[in-house]
């Protein structure tokens, strides 16, 4: 994967995770040798909408995800998009310029920025912050998860799926939920 800020390739991976928002479930995993994430929204949300039967009503993501493509992709169609064009630090305002020629690009980025300034623009992106974040911390921090032990695309994928499992698991067990016992027959 090429390194950002050296431009150097490193044996690297993009994990990529889709998290509900009511009990911060994994729903959808993929892994890429990818370094932006750009490419990614779309299969993510395929594997999503395999996973769970429909795609989610509300999707945010962070501004990596966001192109003119993804936010106007027909598959996306149903459901309601919250992804900034800009990168912004934690308290800082966009300066506004204003451009007479605007390309068709530049005409998606101004709706998504009036959108995300509305009040539920607000709340909803807000709110990703609560829901995907926690989430890797939770893999990172608590289960000291800070890199793959195999080499090669096919294990890091398998990896990657066995920790977000196990995640979920543990989740599931924290917040009551047991199976169903077997029936006899």
């Amino acid at each position: 994967m090429k390194d950002g800020a050296t431009k150097g390739f490193e044996q690297a991976y993009n994990a990529q995770a889709a998290v509900d928002s009511t009990a911060q479930i994994i729903v959808a995993t993929v892994v890429t040798q990818d370094a932006n994430d750009k490419k990614q929204l779309l299969p993510m949300m395929g594997k999503v909408e395999e996973n769970i039967g429909k795609l989610p009503e509300k999707i945010s993501a962070d501004a990596g995800y966001f192109s003119e493509a993804n936010l106007t992709d027909k598959r996306l169609s149903g459901a309601d998009l919250y992804i900034p064009p800009d990168r912004q630090k934690h308290g800082q305002k966009k300066e506004e310029t204003a451009n007479i020629e605007e390309t068709a690009d530049e005409c998606v980025k101004a709706r998504i920025r009036e959108k995300l300034k509305t009040p539920e623009g607000k709340e909803v992106y807000k709110m990703r912050k609560a829901i995907v974040e926690p989430v890797f911390g939770q893999i990172k921090e608590e289960r000291g998860f800070r890199r793959f032990s195999f080499r090669g695309l096919t294990n890091v994928v398998a990896e990657w799926d066995l920790i977000c499992l196990t995640h979920n698991i543990l989740k599931l067990f924290r917040n009551g939920w047991r199976p169903a016992p077997a029936l006899a027959t």
